[in-house]
C-alpha cells in the first residue's frame, strides 16, 4: 500500500526510526506536494510497467459473423530511481555552548532545504541538465494533457475558470491542483468579483493550516526553492514563445495515478562526531522518482500571463 510522508512518519518504533519519522514530518511541513504525494516502495533500482496508450475496438456482429480483431496498445516505462539526500554537520562547538536544541535547528533548516529541492525536482525536474536526477511533471505532460492557456490551442493568455475547468477535465479521478500563490490569490479575488466567479471553499491540512479548494480540489501551493527562488514564477516560454508566463497542474493522487517511487523508506542516520572535523553529522538519504501510471492521471495548463482572472 503507497503511503505519503505523513502516514510513514507515524510508524514509529526505535530511536533511529523516531529521528526519521520527525524528518518525514518536516519533509512534508515544508512542501504541500510533498505533503500529498503517496510513495510506492519498490525493489530494485528501476521499475518498468505498460502504461496504457489506445484502447482496442469493440462493435457488433450478426448472425453467423465474427468479432473483428483488435488488441489495444501499450507503452513500455522504465522509471529509474535516484539517490537524493545530503549530510546534515553541525558543528560540536555550537552543541557543546548552545545545548542540543543548537543541532535539531541546524538539521531542521536542512530538512527544509532538502525538501524544497525536492519540491522543484519533481515539477522542474530535467536529466538532460542534471543526469542524477529524473524529468519532473513539466517536462513528461505533453500532448492532449498539455493544454495551452490561449483561445486557440497555440497560444498564452489569460487564465480564465473556464480554462482551468478543462484542465480538470483532461484528468481522470483528479484529487488535487498545483499553482503558486499569485494563481491563489488572484481565484480567490475572482470568487469575490461579480462577473466572475468561481467556487471557492476552505479547508485545514493535516498540520491546521487553511487550504483553499476550487470545485472541491485543494489548492496545492508551490512557493520557493531552497535558494528562495520562485519554483513556477511568471517566467517559463509559453506556446508559440515570445512571452513568459506560468503553469498550473491537476492531479490524481492514487496507485494508479501520480505516485512518487521509493526503494525503502528515506534512511537517516546519525553518525555521530566524524573523524576528519569537529562536527556532528546526520545522513539523509532516500532513493526516489516520480511516476504517472496513466495517461490521463496528469494535465498542466500552460502559457498564463500575469493578469488578473477572466470568467
Amino acid at each position: 500500500m503507497a503511503l505519503t510522508l505523513i502516514e510513514s512518519s507515524k510508524i514509529a518504533m526505535g530511536r533511529d526510526e523516531v529521528i526519521k519519522a520527525a524528518i518525514m514530518e518536516l519533509y512534508a511541513r515544508n512542501s504541500d506536494l510533498m505533503m500529498s504525494l503517496p510513495f510506492e516502495t519498490i525493489s530494485g533500482n528501476a521499475l518498468t510497467f505498460q502504461r496504457e496508450q489506445t484502447l482496442p475496438s469493440v462493435g457488433f456482429r450478426g448472425v453467423n459473423e465474427a468479432f473483428d480483431e483488435s488488441t489495444g496498445k501499450t507503452d513500455k516505462i522504465t522509471e529509474s530511481l535516484a539517490i537524493a539526500g545530503g549530510d546534515l554537520d553541525v558543528d560540536k562547538f555550537i552543541v557543546d555552548t548552545g545545548g542540543p536544541g543548537q543541532r535539531q535547528i541546524q538539521e531542521a533548516m536542512k530538512i527544509k532545504s532538502l525538501a524544497l529541492s525536492m519540491t522543484k525536482e519533481l515539477i522542474k525536474g530535467d536529466v538532460t541538465s542534471d543526469h542524477k536526477s529524473f524529468d519532473g511533471l513539466q517536462l513528461r505532460l505533453l500532448g492532449n494533457q498539455r493544454i495551452s492557456a490561449g483561445v486557440n490551442g497555440t497560444t498564452s493568455g489569460t487564465l480564465s475558470l473556464h480554462k482551468l475547468d478543462e484542465l480538470i477535465d483532461a484528468v481522470e479521478d483528479p484529487t488535487a491542483l498545483l499553482m503558486n500563490k499569485s494563481i491563489r490569490r488572484r481565484m480567490a479575488t475572482a470568487a469575490r468579483t461579480t462577473g466572475v466567479g468561481g467556487y471557492i471553499t476552505y479547508t485545514l491540512d493535516q498540520f491546521g493550516r487553511r487550504v483553499t479548494e476550487y470545485n472541491s480540489l485543494p489548492i496545492l501551493i508551490v512557493d520557493k526553492d531552497e535558494t528562495n527562488t520562485d519554483i513556477m514564477a511568471f517566467n517559463e516560454t509559453t506556446p508559440g514563445g515570445g512571452a513568459t508566463g506560468c503553469s498550473v497542474y491537476c492531479l490524481s493522487f492514487s496507485e494508479n495515478g501520480v505516485m512518487g517511487l521509493q526503494g525503502g523508506e528515506m534512511e537517516v542516520r546519525d553518525l555521530g562526531e566524524i573523524d576528519t572535523k569537529p562536527v556532528l553529522r546526520t545522513r539523509v538519504e532516500w532513493y526516489i522518482s516520480l511516476v504517472i501510471y496513466r495517461p490521463r492521471a496528469a494535465a498542466r495548463l500552460w502559457g498564463i500571463m500575469d493578469k488578473a482572472i477572466e470568467a
